[in-house]
């Protein structure tokens, strides 16, 4: 937690523990969103397979959308009086997470691990919210724009992923998020393996 005798605070409505407890959550999810604009642009660059032009330029909006909210973030904690910190070693000392684990991969791997990271961002930014809810609703309020938006990218995701019932086909993958959110198991899980395949063409 910043020192409270060290910031120089803006927001003189707040006390000096509170601005310090915001700026850690902030501070947090600041490292949570730079990893996760620099993990998009490595799954547009890497992703194979079915649907790849659909996808690679599906990505790059959302890497924009995700780089403002790291503006916003790292804003807010310069408003509170803190020093946002931003560069890479910070943000590998700071996460709590593990790294991203494909490469070149088929666009349904890149995906479903895509929608883990995002349930594990989302998750977080909901608890960040209940954590400053009632010391600063600013604050407050920047995260849950940043939560709904969020929630719509993984939407975005998660449609590549749906079948004909609605339920969401993940396959079995070791994921770069500490507690990611379980897709159930159903029967259509079983597409899995004929979606993640390359397509095989008869020879001319």
């Amino acid at each position: 937690m910043p020192d409270v005798n060290e910031l120089d605070i803006t927001e003189h409505s707040m006390t000096g523990d509170a601005s310090a407890r915001v700026i850690e959550t902030l501070q947090d999810r600041l490292v949570s969103l730079i990893d996760l604009h620099l993990t998009l642009k490595h799954v547009h660059w890497n992703v194979v397979g079915m649907n790849f032009i659909a996808i690679h330029e599906m990505l790059d909006p959302q890497v924009d959308t995700v780089r403002a909210q790291t503006d916003a973030v790292a804003e807010r904690i310069a408003i509170l009086g803190g020093e946002p910190k931003g560069t890479p070693g910070a943000v590998v000392e700071l996460r709590r997470w593990n790294d991203y684990e494909l490469d070149r991969a088929p666009s349904v791997q890149h995906l479903a691990a895509l929608d883990d990271v995002y349930s594990g961002v989302i998750a977080d930014h909901r608890s960040a919210i209940k954590e400053v809810g009632d010391l600063d609703p600013i604050t407050q309020d920047l995260l849950i724009g940043h939560t709904g938006d969020l929630e719509l990218l993984q939407w975005f995701i998660r449609a590549h992923l749906m079948d004909a019932t609605g339920d969401v086909v993940h396959r079995t993958l070791t994921t770069s998020r500490e507690t990611p959110a379980v897709a159930p198991v159903t029967p259509s899980t079983t597409k899995c393996a004929v979606e993640a395949r390359e397509p095989s063409f008869p020879p001319v």
